[in-house]
């Protein structure tokens, strides 16, 4: 049960230490041209929640990802026994929220850097790092766990 804590350690240290290397080697709006004009690194900074909502509330994030880590590591242990899609994703998502909360509580700030172009609509996506894809990894993963569990409670009353 305890194995997949790895997982959760694993996308903070590399939400960091990416986070790092841009805080380190670029400046602040610098960018550089991965696969042009589609991806590239864009030095950005969010004081907000997801695309800069509620900006400057740092105290309520702060709040929130406490509430919000601790009803993670108690669904892990109460729900998620068993589940390897669960467990995943609940780990996935406990790395992704603490891997902004240590850059809102030491930087005041996110650091984001990851900058897409969906050219087909003509759609820059908002700039995000590995906590906010890890995030979007584990909310896809935890949709799909509880389509599957329904599934099985559904095929279990059938029989």
């Amino acid at each position: 049960m305890y194995k997949y804590y790895g997982l959760a350690a694993f996308v903070i240290l590399l939400d960091q230490w990416t986070k790092w290397l841009i805080v380190k080697n670029m400046e602040y709006g610098e960018r550089i041209a991965l696969w042009d004009p589609w991806f590239g690194l864009l030095s950005h900074r969010n004081r907000g929640a997801a695309w800069g909502m509620l900006e400057g509330q740092i105290w309520l994030f702060s709040i929130v990802t406490v509430v919000v880590i601790g009803a993670i590591i108690y669904f892990y242990h109460k729900e998620a026994k068993g589940k390897p899609l669960f467990q995943v994703g609940l780990m996935l998502l406990l790395g992704g929220a603490l891997g902004n909360f240590i850059d809102r509580l030491f930087r005041g700030e996110v650091v984001d850097f990851a900058d897409v172009l969906i050219p087909i609509i003509n759609y820059d996506f908002p700039i995000f790092n590995v906590a906010d894809a890890a995030l979007t990894i584990a909310v896809v993963l935890l949709m799909i766990g509880l389509i599957v569990e329904d599934k099985k409670e559904k095929r279990q009353v059938k029989q």
